[in-house]
């Protein structure tokens, strides 16, 4: 059963519209240190430099990117197996400290990205999602 749901959600991520106004939008309080640029170089949003580029986060394991240099508590949930999904990336950006301790069972890890967004993350997450 988890086999034929993973597979629809990779199917409804794969088919998601093209991105509009709207979902760029929801990036808005992201984008002082994050960017989203897609492999041949289109940049989609955000001008950050300070964060790694979230294109094609979801479904990507935490820390994936090795030119970026994640805290010791993201490569901790990476190697503990944390994959994004849009649920678990919207969790993490309300509270990203708060989500690596409960992920790793570890209260002494710490996540670098001190923002977290008070508002908006599923819609956060979901322009992610349409990012691909």
């Amino acid at each position: 059963m988890k086999t034929i749901m993973l597979y629809a959600v990779m199917a409804a991520t794969m088919l998601a519209a093209p991105v509009s106004a709207q979902d760029v939008s929801a990036f808005d309080q992201c984008k002082s240190c994050h960017v989203v640029t897609a492999p041949d170089g289109r940049n989609i949003a955000g001008r950050g430099r300070t964060g790694p580029n979230l294109y094609g986060i979801i479904g990507q394991p935490a820390g994936y990117q090795p030119d970026f240099n994640y805290s010791p508590g993201t490569v901790a949930a990476r190697d503990a197996g944390l994959v994004w999904t849009q649920a678990n990336l919207a969790e993490f950006i309300s509270n990203p400290t708060a989500f690596l301790q409960d992920f790793t069972g570890d209260d002494s890890v710490r996540s670098r990205m001190s923002y977290r967004t008070r508002t908006g993350q599923a819609e956060v997450a979901a322009f992610l999602a349409s990012v691909r």
